[in-house]
């Protein structure tokens, strides 16, 4: 594991694309992987090339909100070689030591599948309203995805 680059960026989106021509995934420019490079979190594969990824973007307590920073998992993806291989649990493990080292109060993600890592690592069904304004906005209601959260 390890955090990724700018120039990571082509294959952070490479990786992403399966996912999202099933709808798992949004699809975003390589432009956007690029400028948020810093966000993401990335497990190599032992030859080289990326295996999966996640985003932990931080986000600090708005006028109104209660609580400190939390986080938000995003783009969480792993190729379909590498899944059943440990690489998601490892992803995420890297993600929560890696908010703790932020001193985030929880952490949050959306799913439009079953969560079951997720669920597996703490995670449960939250209610939007308790996470950060600002990412429940950026949410498509289209999508009906799961809000899952998990204390630090």
């Amino acid at each position: 594991m390890r955090s990724a680059r700018e120039g990571d960026a082509a294959e952070l989106a490479d990786l992403s694309r399966p996912f999202v021509r099933s709808g798992a995934l949004r699809e975003r420019p390589v432009a956007l992987y690029a400028a948020h490079a810093a966000d993401f979190l990335v497990a190599e594969a032992p030859g080289g090339g990326l295996e999966g990824c996640v985003g932990l973007r931080v986000h600090v307590a708005g006028a109104g909100e209660c609580g400190g920073p939390a986080g938000v998992l995003y783009n969480f993806c792993v190729a379909g070689p590498s899944q059943g291989r440990g690489v998601g649990a490892g992803l995420l493990g890297a993600a929560l030591a890696a908010a703790r080292a932020r001193s985030l109060g929880a952490l949050f993600t959306a799913t439009t599948g079953s969560g079951a890592l997720f669920l597996r690592h703490g995670f449960a069904p939250s209610a939007a309203w308790s996470a950060p304004r600002a990412w429940v906005r950026s949410l498509d209601p289209r999508r009906d995805a799961l809000v899952l959260a998990r204390a630090l």
